[in-house]
């Protein structure tokens, strides 16, 4: 008894996902396509060994998706498909609770003060490589993008970025220069540097560079917009991303007061 739009593989892949076996999947199908079956029977329909059947069933009567007669031979027979998926959904949500709450004492005692934590810290070299990078963090935001960069950095790609992103989040940008009109959605504050003394004029290009804040959830620092010698870190760690976090909201706060 084959229905035509019944596909096996897929249908036993799907339990699976559940938390059955395959044997369980395919015992629990061919349960489904009779009032009741013994095991003999149901060796025969789904094809499961005949030495695992009663295995398999008694792993069915204990996730409560078949039941069981007291008549000689007993017979089995499946419960609806919407009880059992209720029920294996319900054991899978217990388990995720479980699987959170454990590890996530496990996490706190790693954060627990005192204790530290690791940073991952990655490294990006070349300013192009950079702006693509900058460009893709950009486009992952889901709440608010905080930058503070050298001109340099906010090439008409990332400044397009910007705009297109501002139409559904907030974005701003501190900056000593801005070519071209500010977009309305866009807070955007004009802040000079301090006016670097000429006998580090080679150093003026090092010392450039910018931060990006996505969502308070990670952080990219550039160092330099040199072809070759811009460098910048890319870190998601919870120090890391707070230092900056609160390095961007002291400058934000003096921007604030001189723009």
């Amino acid at each position: 008894m084959k229905l035509p739009s019944e596909n096996p593989v897929r249908v036993t892949e799907c339990l699976k996902s559940l938390g059955l076996t395959k044997y369980e999947a395919r015992v629990y199908v061919a349960l489904l396509k009779v009032a009741s079956a013994t095991a003999s029977e149901i060796h025969e329909i789904s094809g499961v060994p005949r030495a695992s059947v009663y295995t398999v069933i008694d792993q069915l009567l204990d996730k409560g998706l078949v039941s069981v007669s007291q008549s000689a031979p007993k017979r089995f027979a499946a419960f609806s498909p919407e009880d059992a998926i209720t029920k294996l959904m319900d054991h899978i949500e217990m388990d995720a609770k479980y699987a959170r709450d454990t590890l996530s004492l496990i996490y706190r005692e790693r954060m627990r003060p005192g204790l530290g934590s690791e940073e991952l810290i990655w490294n990006i070299y070349g300013i192009e490589t950079i702006k693509k990078k900058l460009t893709d963090l950009i486009s992952s935001a889901k709440h608010r993008i905080r930058i503070i960069a050298h001109p340099q950095i906010l090439s008409p790609d990332v400044k397009q970025k910007l705009t297109t992103m501002a139409d559904h989040l907030g974005v701003e940008i501190i900056t000593p220069q801005w070519t071209g009109e500010i977009p309305i959605k866009m807070n955007v504050y004009i802040i000079q540097h301090p006016e670097i003394p000429k006998e580090l004029d080679t150093a003026k290009e090092m010392m450039a560079g910018g931060v990006c804040i996505i969502d308070g959830r990670c952080v990219m620092v550039i160092v330099g917009v040199g072809e070759e010698d811009a460098v910048a870190l890319f870190s998601e760690s919870e120090g890391f991303v707070r230092f900056f976090v609160r390095y961007y909201t002291l400058i934000f706060d003096w921007a604030k007061k001189t723009g």
